[in-house]
């Protein structure tokens, strides 16, 4: 039987509790750090991060321990709050220092500033989401083996001026095309990657021989001159180059088209979309013009 009368105070270690008039215990005064750590699934190295720049202040009790007052609890509402909201420590802890009714209001109309900017990225991400599947659908129904002649506009890249011969030695010269604009470049259901073969190298037989790479976008500082383009899509093994590239001069010089560029390879399907070398797709194509 608990002989303690009601209304009267008591101490449990650090914790100060104090009993109602009847009406039960009231809560404690002071919590640990384990305890506080628990009820708001915080670590205890945040905890001491908190403390260690200003915005909680935790008294010490024996052998040291941190004590939490129940005045520290707000503060931490506080900061759990404006953390999920995407605040820094640092405009928490300018806030903490400062809250007024304007500073609260101020800073509430920079998250909503926050949240539109977030929107608006969200929405490009998926607009680039649904162009990606829009190329990986149209790749099911490219036609491949087949020397076509299409208008091209003109289409501004990146390029890195820097020659390949094997396909891992391309793959460091894409992340750092991909560096120019991670928000932006992407290569899972892209059409926009590719190599150069210069057309002396192409001409020449050496279908292999790379000498730069580029990844189309409207904010590339190179442009690809637009025009009439004569065009091959296939399937399978880029060593097809051997096979493919001279069906597209021949088919040049039988038609008449003088080749007046270098020779684009673009990868539709690659090992980054699919580990199945039966499902890569690579087209070539270069600019043309009627030989008179």
């Amino acid at each position: 039987m608990d002989t303690r009368r009601a209304g009267a105070g008591y101490h449990q270690g650090d914790g100060v509790y104090a009993a109602g008039n009847g009406i039960g215990l009231i809560m404690k005064k002071y919590f640990k750090i384990g305890e506080i750590s628990k009820l708001y699934h915080i670590g205890a190295d945040s905890l001491r991060y908190y403390e260690k720049i200003g915005i909680l202040k935790p008294r010490r009790g024996e052998n040291q321990y941190r004590l939490y007052r129940t005045e520290d609890i707000w503060r931490l509402n506080v900061i759990r709050e404006l953390r999920e909201l995407g605040f820094s420590m640092e405009q928490i802890g300018d806030y903490l220092k400062d809250h007024t009714v304007d500073t609260a209001r101020a800073m509430l109309e920079d998250e909503l500033r926050m949240i539109e900017a977030k929107q608006e990225k969200l929405r490009q991400l998926q607009r680039n989401v649904e162009e990606r599947v829009r190329m990986l659908t149209e790749c099911g129904n490219k036609e491949m083996g087949k020397v076509r002649l299409i208008r091209l506009p003109d289409r501004r890249c990146h390029y890195i001026d820097e020659g390949y011969q094997k396909d891992e030695e391309m793959d460091v010269l894409i992340k750092r095309l991909l560096n120019r604009s991670p928000e932006k470049l992407y290569i899972i259901g892209s059409n926009r990657i590719g190599s150069v073969i210069l057309a002396e190298n192409a001409e020449s037989g050496r279908c292999r021989e790379y000498s730069g790479v580029f990844m189309i976008d409207g904010e590339g500082d190179t442009v690809i001159p637009g025009g009439d383009y004569l065009t091959v899509s296939y399937r399978g093994d880029c060593r097809q180059n051997y096979e493919f590239l001279p069906q597209l001069l021949r088919y040049a010089k039988e038609k008449g088209y003088r080749m007046v560029s270098d020779v684009y390879e673009i990868l539709w399907v690659d090992i980054h979309v699919s580990e199945k070398v039966e499902e890569h797709i690579t087209e070539l194509q270069f600019r043309v013009e009627i030989f008179l």
